[in-house]
C-alpha cells in the first residue's frame, strides 16, 4: 500500500475521533464522573453526626411540595444533623431539569448554592415550562448578587457538568429506581409514604419521628 494510502486513513482516524470528542462533551446526562467527584452540598452542624440527604430534582413537583417541610426540618435540627443536597435530574420527565441543576452548581461556586436551591424551588413554576430557562437563572444570580459573567461562564463549564453526573451515577449505584424526591436517613432509604400525614402531605412532624429515632439510636 502506499503512503498516501496510509495518510488517508490517518486522517480519517483524527476526524472520527473529534466526532467522538465533541460527541462526549455534548452528552449533559450520562453519568460519566467519578464517585470521587460527587459533590457536597452541606448545611447544619451536626453534632449527632447524622446526615438527611436529599436526591432531588429541581423541576420535579413533588420536590416543589416537599421544599418548604424540608426547610422547617433543617431549621428544628440545624444544631444536631446534617442535611445534604444531591443532583438527581429526571431530564425524561423535566427538560429543564439539568439546567436547573447546573444554575444551582454555578451558584455554588460562588458560594450561593443554597440560596439558589431556594430560588430555583420558590419560583419552580415560572421557569419549568420556560424555553429559554437559562436567561431566567441568570436573572436570578443578578438578584442573588453573582457576577453574571462569571455564573454563565460556570453554567456552562465542563466542571458543572461533571459535578451533576457524579451525583447521578452515585445515585444509581445505591440500587435504587430513580424517583424524586429520595431520602436517606443516616444512609437508610426512606419511604416518602412514611413522611405524608393523613392528608397526604409531607409533615414535619413524620421527619422529625424518623429522625428522633436516628439520633436515640446513635446515642445508644
Amino acid at each position: 500500500m502506499t503512503k498516501s494510502f496510509w495518510a488517508i486513513l490517518a486522517v480519517i482516524a483524527v476526524v472520527l475521533g473529534g466526532i467522538f470528542v465533541v460527541s462526549s462533551k455534548n452528552n449533559d446526562t450520562g453519568p460519566t464522573a467519578s464517585a470521587s467527584a460527587v459533590t457536597k452540598h452541606i448545611t447544619g452542624s451536626g453534632s449527632t453526626g447524622i446526615t438527611l440527604q436529599e436526591y432531588g430534582d429541581y423541576q420535579c413537583p413533588i420536590c416543589g411540595t416537599f421544599y418548604p417541610v424540608v426547610k422547617q426540618v433543617e431549621a428544628k435540627y440545624k444544631d444536631q444533623i446534617y442535611f445534604q443536597f444531591s443532583n438527581l435530574p429526571l431530564t425524561s420527565l423535566h427538560p429543564n431539569a439539568f439546567a436547573a441543576a447546573r444554575a444551582a452548581e454555578a451558584a455554588g461556586m460562588q458560594d450561593k448554592y443554597f440560596e439558589m436551591n431556594d430560588v430555583l424551588y420558590q419560583n419552580q413554576q415560572t421557569w419549568s415550562s420556560a424555553s429559554s430557562a437559562e436567561t431566567i437563572f441568570t436573572s436570578y444570580a443578578q438578584q442573588l448578587g453573582l457576577n453574571s459573567a462569571k455564573f454563565k461562564q460556570d453554567f456552562a463549564s465542563t466542571k458543572v457538568n461533571t459535578a451533576i453526573n457524579a451525583d447521578v451515577a452515585a445515585f444509581k449505584k445505591t440500587g435504587n429506581d430513580q424517583a424524586t424526591p429520595t431520602f436517606f436517613l443516616d444512609g437508610k432509604k426512606l419511604n416518602n409514604t412514611d413522611l405524608f400525614d393523613s392528608k397526604n402531605q409531607p409533615s414535619l412532624e413524620k421527619f422529625s419521628a424518623l429522625i428522633d429515632a436516628a439520633i436515640a439510636k446513635k446515642k445508644q
